[in-house]
């Protein structure tokens, strides 16, 4: 029993702050935090557990947000529906190439990636247009029939399942660190030679963990739609393929709590700072690089420790 409490106890420290984030500020910032940071999990899960640096990941999200708005434009009514076709479409899309990229070292696995996003902007702006109606992007917001017991059409009980929704996604993510597959995935980041004496595959160790991040950032994408009720190829334009990277260089690479405190760090300064300068990217690169001289563990990853040590001295 004292197991299980300890192992719940971080999931719900850690959302306890986004249930006081919703009370002081705007319901739209909360919803943009929650859906960001289950949008960052999976890139801080490839890059701190498998060890590769994704600048493709918007390929993956507009793959499960066009997948909805495919569905709830064309064929049906249902988000929940929606949203199901989303995370198939985004396992299908990560079963297609991740037999391929898995085998690219971390540099190339980069570029490939961000060659992806760019295929993808080009399709849905310009190939399929007469489907995505390409800038002009997919309006479905009036499509969309209410839901029973949680209408997630309405902004306030999308927060609430998005809320369940992440609470679901980091759980999972802090099981799957907690197991024998996130041993082997850190393990065949640090020393795949060793992995493969012990009888393992590197290649099916990395295909899996590929595969679970995408779905993740796929799962982010019909969130988003979802909650939009707009899809445009502008969410995978290059100059947004290293947003995902650097919140989870920002929040801390490889923690549990870094998408979540990275998300809300580069939302709110976004938010901020674009208020008073126009160039607020500007301000983030130099935080980043502050970041990384400083030490490399992002903002999570430089207070974990010290906020342990502290929780060790009171229980002393």
């Amino acid at each position: 029993m004292m197991n299980t409490l300890r192992w719940w106890s971080g999931i719900l420290v850690a959302f306890f702050l986004l249930i006081l984030i919703r009370v002081f500020l705007p319901l739209p910032f909360t919803n943009e935090i929650i859906i960001f940071s289950i949008y960052v999990m999976g890139c801080s899960f490839l890059l701190g557990r498998v060890g590769f640096i994704s600048f493709g990941q918007p390929a993956y999200l507009a793959t499960g947000a066009y997948a909805t708005a495919f569905y709830l434009f064309y064929f049906g009514t249902d988000p929940f529906i929606g949203i199901l076709v989303g995370i198939a479409a985004g396992f299908v899309m990560a079963l297609i190439v991740g037999p391929l990229f898995v085998r690219l070292r971390s540099d190339y696995f980069a570029l490939v990636n961000l060659a992806l996003a760019v295929i993808i902007f080009y399709m849905m702006q310009k190939v399929l247009a007469p489907i995505t109606q390409g800038d002009n992007g997919l309006w479905f917001l009036t499509n969309m029939k209410s839901t029973p017991i949680l209408d997630i059409t309405r902004p306030k009980e999308f927060f609430i399942f998005a809320f369940m929704v992440c609470l679901i996604v980091w759980a999972v993510y802090k099981y799957l660190n907690d197991t024998i597959y996130g041993a082997l995935a850190l393990a065949s980041k640090v020393n795949e030679d060793k992995v493969q004496f012990l009888g393992y595959s590197n290649f099916k160790i990395r295909l899996l963990g590929f595969i679970i991040a995408n779905v993740t950032t796929a799962l982010a994408g019909s969130l988003y739609a979802i909650y939009l009720g707009f899809v445009s190829p502008e969410m995978t334009s290059a100059h947004r393929c290293a947003d995902p990277v650097v919140v989870t260089i920002l929040g801390g690479v490889g923690t549990l709590y870094g998408p979540l405190v990275g998300s809300i760090a580069f939302t709110g300064m976004k938010d901020l700072i674009a208020g008073l300068i126009g160039n607020w990217e500007l301000f983030i690169g130099f935080l980043l690089v502050f970041i990384m001289l400083a030490g490399e563990r992002g903002i999570w990853g430089s207070l974990e420790p010290r906020l342990k040590g502290l929780f060790a001295r009171k229980n002393a």
